[in-house]
């Protein structure tokens, strides 16, 4: 008589060490995103560098946001206004979480972009944007972290040069640490289902 229930006892603890197994790996699980997974990455470690108000800011200014961070420039004619008008899309379908999304906008051409021209370029996405104003050296260094590559182009006298540029951005969770790299193109709503995942 006592076999039967020694059975079901083992049983009973197979079933209850799978069903244990199952949760750790469910919730081991990593997440799957749109774009490019960078955990680990040292991307852009420690920058600061001030804003168009003159306000100096680091990665962790913004701790417990999303920080997307774009190198571009105000004469830019489709990369940069592509990528600012998606991401204030993406704030739109964040939802209630649209403000724990930090934008960072990082000049690639500090000679022509001052902050009041970028406060303005700013403005007309999303006065909550921001863009951050490097020194060419400082733009050397920050863009060596992130490995971005930019290069003006044509006549630098007159002034009507343009600038060649990654088109990427990259995005860090809310602890300031390095997570995705967006290609250029990828869309709003892939984007914020990434940032969603970030911010849960």
């Amino acid at each position: 008589m006592r076999r039967p229930f020694a059975s079901r006892r083992r049983f009973l603890g197979w079933g209850l060490s799978a069903i244990a197994t199952l949760l750790a790996a469910c919730s081991d699980k990593k997440p799957v995103f749109n774009s490019i997974d960078i955990s680990g990455g040292e991307l852009g470690k420690d920058f600061a560098l001030n804003d168009h108000n003159g306000q100096l800011r680091k990665l962790s200014d913004f701790a417990g946001k999303v920080v997307v961070v774009f190198f571009g420039y105000t004469q830019c004619p489709d990369v940069c206004p592509t990528t600012m008008t998606e991401l204030v899309e993406v704030k739109r379908l964040l939802g209630k979480d649209g403000d724990r999304l930090q934008p960072l906008f990082i000049t690639v051409d500090p000679a022509r972009d001052t902050p009041e021209l970028l406060k303005a370029y700013m403005v007309n996405f999303d006065p909550a944007f921001l863009a951050l104003c490097p020194t060419p050296a400082q733009l050397a260094e920050v863009a060596a972290s992130f490995k971005v590559y930019y290069k003006k182009v044509g006549d630098e006298k007159s002034a009507t040069y343009t600038m060649d540029h990654s088109a990427g951005s990259y995005v860090f969770d809310t602890k300031g640490r390095a997570r995705l790299f967006v290609r250029y193109g990828l869309g709003a709503q892939p984007l914020a289902a990434d940032i969603a995942q970030l911010l849960t």
